[in-house]
C-alpha cells in the first residue's frame, strides 16, 4: 500500500483563539501540493479555490495541520477512482470526522487527474478525497465537486497497487489507526 507524504508546513494552533482562526482561514486563490509517494515519485496537484471554496478551504487547513502525512492509499478502483484521507492516528481522525462541511457546487467536471472530497451524501464532506483515474462525468451530476488536478505525476497514482480494491474497512481504519 503506498504512503503518502505531504512537503508541507505543519500549522500549530496552542489555544482556542487560534484554532477559530484556523478554522475560519481562507485558503489562497491557488496553490500547489506536492504528495511524496513511498518509493513512487512526487504528485503534484494544483487547486483552486473558485472551484469549490469551502471544500478547497477544508483541504488547506487539513495540508496545513498536516492531516494526510503517512496516510495511505486505501481504496483503489481501476479506470475509476484512488481514494485516500484517514489519518494514521485515530484521535486526530474523529477531530475531523465529527466536523463535516457544506456541499459545494459542482462547478469543474470530474475529468481524469481531477481531486475531489469523498462524500456518504449531502454535506458529509470531512477528509477524504479520491483522484479520478478517468474522466467520470457521471459523478457530476451526484454532487461531487472536484477542486484541483494533478498536474505532475499521474503516472505514479495509476500505478498505485489495486489488489484490496474496494475492500479494506474504512470504519475500521478510522477507529484503530493504519
Amino acid at each position: 500500500m503506498a504512503v503518502l507524504l505531504l512537503s508541507t508546513t505543519a500549522l500549530m494552533a496552542q489555544d482556542e483563539e487560534a484554532q477559530a482562526e484556523e478554522k475560519a482561514e481562507q485558503a489562497p486563490k491557488r496553490f500547489k501540493v506536492i504528495f511524496e509517494l513511498s518509493n513512487d515519485g512526487e504528485v503534484e496537484l494544483e487547486v483552486a479555490r473558485k472551484l469549490a471554496p469551502i471544500g478547497v478551504d477544508q483541504f488547506y487547513k487539513l495540508v496545513k495541520s498536516g492531516f494526510y502525512d503517512e496516510c495511505r492509499f486505501f481504496r483503489v478502483v481501476p479506470g475509476f477512482v484512488v481514494q485516500f484521507g484517514i489519518n494514521g492516528d485515530p484521535e486526530v481522525q474523529k477531530k475531523w470526522k465529527e466536523a463535516p462541511i457544506q456541499d459545494d457546487p459542482v462547478l469543474f467536471k470530474n475529468l481524469k487527474g481531477t481531486i475531489c472530497f469523498a462524500t456518504a451524501g449531502p454535506n458529509t464532506r470531512t477528509t477524504q478525497l479520491f483522484i479520478n483515474l478517468d474522466d467520470n462525468n457521471n459523478l457530476n451530476a451526484m454532487g461531487f465537486a472536484a477542486f484541483g488536478r494533478v498536474n505532475k505525476g499521474l503516472e505514479h497514482i495509476e500505478k498505485i497497487n489495486d489488489e484490496y480494491g474496494q475492500n479494506p474497512n474504512q470504519g475500521l481504519i478510522q477507529s484503530d489507526g493504519n
